[in-house]
């Protein structure tokens, strides 16, 4: 008999309705399907034209209350039970309701107060009433009181249906935002009018502006959210409110991304783009990871947690969903970036910057998510970065390599692959943890440079025993580059053919590797004391040369040796002497002045060692010898050059002064 009177239901509302398709539901087309509200006359209550009743709302919805806990609570559920009158008087009273609704603005069909509150309270009593009459058996009265209450109470969902998506988008609301897509952007003013009134919204906790910022919801348009999605939920409508939610929450991220100056680049975009429109991509791309990791992700997971506090694990899913979405789109930019060209050395930056906002990123997965996949999906692009990164910084090598100029860089100065490695070292070095990461991932598993590796290893534990021989990826192959730079160097010093010259563009790239070094902590740290000590002896020895190249023979002048015949000084090779001398001295004088040492410390040490051996000897010589002259003329003509003068002049030397040059040829 149960069996057969069940039968009778009109099955129409198993869950009070049937599911729309996730296009309707994502873009709210649709129509409440059989709701043709009369049309009220002239200053007619909407709610006269379908039920009146000697008792009030509260009255009324009292009576059912009762009615339902009686039912659920201790009446015989083997026999029908009997409907009472006010149980229509209800269902009637929630008809006009959704009645007057269907008549109002989109923006007010639910009035967002106590009538608010109270609409669904009776569509509480509905759900009830449905389910609670679903475990008797059915006669007529119970069968027509089921189906219409399934009715009204379909017809209500698809209200609070519409309700819901209409609080959520964003884009029907009056939201005034300024774009800026070189800065992080502030939106200036939005607000959402729900019952034709302005409702502020609270600066969420991040903001430091007097703007309204995302998700732009005032705090009573988050509560009115709640009790929408409460109620759907409980009458078993969640897939159509996960639906909604989920697409305009995309949709207002999606917004959320273009206010902040973030667009999709497809990879067409990517090969017809120079560099310093791609730099320009990349900073975009960073910027709104940062943004999301910082801002977007916490907010959008407080606003979850606000929509859905009754339902944690609907909210944690929910915010799962939609963070998913947005990481995989973010994927996909350095995904394509890494894929689509060959890139030079100095581009390794903007890859290292991808790499560490990789990292955060994952580091933000993991803490927001328990979205295993994505996490290792991030962290695969995050390894590919690596890997660019890797291949990118290994052009440097090929760089030095592959400079092979024989023209000698004038004056001896320091050579522009000494400074353009350097400098080049010095920044990468600010990325130490980074790249020692980044190359102890790519080469984990590489046996050979393993071995390598230990290789350097042992042999710093050789050159110093006060050092750990401990050596990482990366520091291998910097030590790879300053031997590679070394040996280049070597190589284009041999280009002068000026021995002298030589030793001083010797000194001159150096010292300038020397002090780079020294003022980068984290290379000193890598090359480690050892190194250093022995580029110092190589400076010295440099010094030592070039001394015995140029002064060697002016010294030699002022020899007090040989000048005696017969037990006489011979004037004929004292004038030779100073003649020589003069002669030496000046082509010295011609030639160096235009020389350039640019580091003012190995320029004055320079001067002074020349002065120690060269003064104090021409003094001596000129004070022994200079009597042999006779005073006049006939004496300035061999004896140019007072002590004073030769050390004025040679405070001339190494300043790189091409006017001096007068006529005389390059010596280079």
């Amino acid at each position: 008999m149960n069996k057969r009177l069940n039968s009778e239901k009109s099955g129409s509302f198993p869950r009070f309705g049937r599911r729309r398709s996730k296009r309707e539901l994502e873009t709210g087309s649709f129509k409440l399907k059989g709701l043709n509200p009369k049309v009220c006359g002239k200053n007619q209550n909407p709610v006269e034209l379908f039920w009146k009743s000697d008792l009030n709302h509260d009255q009324i919805l009292e009576k059912v209350v009762q009615f339902i806990e009686k039912l659920a609570s201790g009446q015989d559920k083997s026999k029908a039970p009997e409907i009472p009158n006010f149980v229509e008087s209800f269902l009637k009273m929630v008809e006009s309701r959704i009645a007057t609704y269907e008549q109002s603005e989109a923006s007010a069909k639910l009035g967002f107060n106590e009538e608010y509150t109270s609409f669904f309270e009776a569509v509480s009593c509905l759900s009830k009433i449905v389910n609670t009459l679903d475990e008797f058996p059915f006669d007529s009265a119970t069968t027509s009181c089921f189906n219409r209450a399934g009715s009204v109470h379909h017809r209500a969902m698809l209200l609070s249906e519409y309700q819901f998506l209409a609080l959520l988008d964003i884009s029907k609301r009056n939201c005034n935002v300024t774009v800026d897509s070189k800065t992080p952007k502030t939106p200036k003013q939005s607000f959402f009018n729900s019952n034709q009134e302005t409702d502020r919204c609270v600066k969420p906790e991040y903001d430091s502006g007097t703007g309204i910022v995302f998700p732009y919801f005032p705090p009573q348009s988050v509560a009115n959210m709640n009790q929408v999605a409460l109620a759907m939920i409980s009458a078993g409508y969640e897939e159509e409110c996960f639906i909604v939610y989920s697409g305009l929450r995309l949709k207002a991220l999606d917004f959320e991304f273009s206010n902040q100056g973030y667009e999709n680049v497809n990879m067409e975009d990517f090969q017809s783009m120079d560099w310093e429109s791609l730099e320009g991509e990349i900073d975009n791309w960073i910027h709104i990871v940062k943004y999301c990791t910082t801002n977007l992700f916490s907010v959008e997971r407080k606003l979850c947690n606000s929509v859905f506090p009754e339902h944690s694990l609907i909210a944690q899913k929910l915010f799962c969903d939609l963070a998913t979405s947005l990481t995989i789109r973010l994927l996909n930019f350095p995904n394509a970036i890494v894929l689509i060209k060959q890139y030079s050395a100095e581009k390794l930056f903007k890859f290292l910057d991808i790499y560490e906002t990789l990292r955060d990123l994952t580091s933000s997965l993991d803490s927001e998510l328990s979205a295993l996949d994505l996490i290792s999906e991030t962290s695969e692009t995050q390894r590919r970065v690596g890997v660019a990164a890797v291949t990118i910084f290994c052009q440097l090598e090929n760089s030095i390599k592959s400079d092979n100029g024989r023209i000698p860089v004038a004056s001896g100065a320091v050579h522009p692959l000494t400074r353009y490695t350097m400098n080049y070292l010095k920044y990468a070095c600010e990325y130490k943890d980074t790249l020692e990461r980044v190359f102890q991932q790519h080469y984990e598993t590489e046996g050979s440079t393993r071995r390598k590796v230990q290789k350097q290893e042992s042999k710093n534990a050789v050159e110093d025993n006060d050092r750990i021989p401990k050596t990482s990826h990366f520091s291998v192959k910097l030590m790879m580059v300053m031997d590679l730079l070394d040996a280049k160097i070597e190589m284009k010093s041999k280009f002068y053919r000026d021995p002298a010259l030589r030793y001083i563009f010797l000194m001159n790239n150096g010292r300038y590797i020397l002090q780079k070094i020294k003022g980068s902590t984290d290379i000193d740290e890598i090359m480690g004391p050892s190194w250093s000590g022995k580029r110092t002896s190589d400076l010295r020895q440099y010094h030592k040369n070039y001394q015995r190249e140029t002064w060697r023979k002016v010294l030699q002048c002022l020899n007090h040796e040989g000048l005696q015949t017969n037990g006489k000084v011979s004037k004929a090779i004292l004038k030779g002497r100073f003649k020589n001398f003069n002669t030496l001295f000046d082509e010295i004088h011609k030639t160096q002045s235009i020389w350039m040492v640019s580091d003012e410390q190995l320029k004055s040490e320079l001067r002074v060692s020349i002065s120690a051996v060269v003064i104090p000897a021409y003094r001596s010589f000129l004070g022994r010898f200079k009597p042999h002259f006779d005073s006049g003329k006939k004496a300035e003509k061999y004896i140019k050059y007072q002590p004073e003068d030769i050390e004025g002049l040679i405070d001339k030397l190494f300043e790189g002064n091409m006017t001096s040059m007068g006529r005389r040829r390059h010596n280079n």
